[in-house]
């Protein structure tokens, strides 16, 4: 494990990569996996090793809110906070693919903190990165028209998987965006028109930046 936690965290120190080699736990989960419900207590702490999760709200009847994902090298940050005051997770966390995480207990966050600096770095670095990240999905929200919305939604999915083509379906586009399928189908296929994207069977090819 040390191998590959220096690997993909590359700015722990070695005395914290041995701290987190002694203490944690590795647990994998498969595409599909629910690893953090609304209402639940968060005991651990998660860093990704491999795969990737989608973060999202969810309302009371069942509908979704796409925040945002994490990837090799990345924490939840609202997981941090809820883990360090104890509190219940007011977000869904979804395997989308296979993933291997590495489960941090709950008591060894604020020692870290104290007494290893690069662990101090990577929590507010991580908090500070999250949090512009959904300050740009509220911005998208208010200001932006669905159309735009939608455009935002994509480039984020293709930078985020480093690829152009992307397997999304409209009814998973639709849930993230809290709207309809019939919408998502309609904007796509004038974003096809205007040349910003090509519509697969099974997937969406981004032609645009």
């Amino acid at each position: 494990m040390i191998d590959s936690l220096k690997k993909i965290f590359q700015s722990f120190s070695t005395d914290l990569v041995q701290e987190i080699e002694k203490n944690a736990v590795i647990q994998t989960y498969p595409a599909g996996s629910v690893i953090m419900r609304t209402g639940q207590y968060i005991k651990s702490t998660v860093l990704v090793i491999q795969g990737k999760i989608k973060i999202y709200r969810e309302d009371e009847n069942g509908g979704e809110f796409f925040m945002y994902y994490l990837q090799p090298g990345q924490a939840c940050a609202i997981s941090m906070i809820c883990a360090t005051k104890n509190e219940k997770s007011q977000i869904m966390a979804l395997v989308v693919e296979d993933v291997e995480l590495v489960m941090i207990p709950l008591p060894l966050m604020d020692k870290w903190m104290m007494q290893h600096r690069s662990w101090y770095e990577f929590v507010i670095d991580t908090y500070r990165s999250r949090f512009e990240e959904v300050l740009e999905v509220i911005d998208s929200i208010a200001f932006r028209a669905m159309d735009e919305r939608l455009e935002f939604y994509l480039q984020r999915n293709a930078t985020s998987c480093g690829c152009k083509e992307l397997k999304l379906s409209h009814q998973e586009i639709a849930s993230d965006l809290n709207t309809s399928r019939e919408v998502i189908s309609r904007l796509l296929k004038k974003m096809e028109q205007r040349g910003i994207v090509l519509l697969h069977r099974n997937n969406i090819e981004l032609l645009s930046k």
